[in-house]
């Protein structure tokens, strides 16, 4: 038991983070929902922001209860992956990474990537960590009972 605590406590402070943003989205669209998507120049906000919101709730939910918590994992992970790239990679490189603006920050580069990025990139070694874990169930044939020697 004392071995599963230290994954227990990921799991937990990955889902909880995961599903307190999904619903954030539905109940302030304006500042972490539809708005916001449309700010950092996502494609269909109003689609994608409940789209990921929804994703959010329901995957951290099952990271939590750990109900297939490596597919969840893989979901959060592109979530994560996506906003690293459209919200934070532009600070590190200090100008508009595509559509995506870096926000008004007094510096630019390494160090104020890693201060704004800190809980991105927590989540990011988080489901990494969880998906190593947990692995990957969806394909994979059960095997519902062990054959013994012919």
């Amino acid at each position: 038991m004392r071995q599963k605590i230290p994954m227990m406590l990921i799991r937990t402070i990955v889902g909880l983070v995961f599903l307190t943003e999904g619903i954030l989205k539905f109940l302030h669209p304006q500042e972490l929902g539809a708005e916001r998507f449309a700010a950092i120049g996502l494609p269909a906000p109003h689609v994608l922001a409940p789209l990921v919101g929804t994703v959010e709730i329901v995957a951290g939910a099952a990271v939590i209860l750990n109900l297939l918590a490596g597919e969840a994992a893989l979901l959060l992970l592109l979530v994560i992956v996506v906003a690293i790239i459209s919200t934070k990679l532009p600070i590190l490189l200090g100008h508009r990474l595509g559509p995506f603006a870096p926000a008004k920050l007094p510096r630019y580069g390494w160090l104020s990537f890693l201060h704004e990025a800190r809980t991105d990139l927590s989540m990011l070694f988080g489901t990494v960590a969880i998906m190593i874990d947990s692995g990957l169930s969806l394909g994979r044939k059960k095997q519902w009972y062990k054959p013994g020697p012919r």
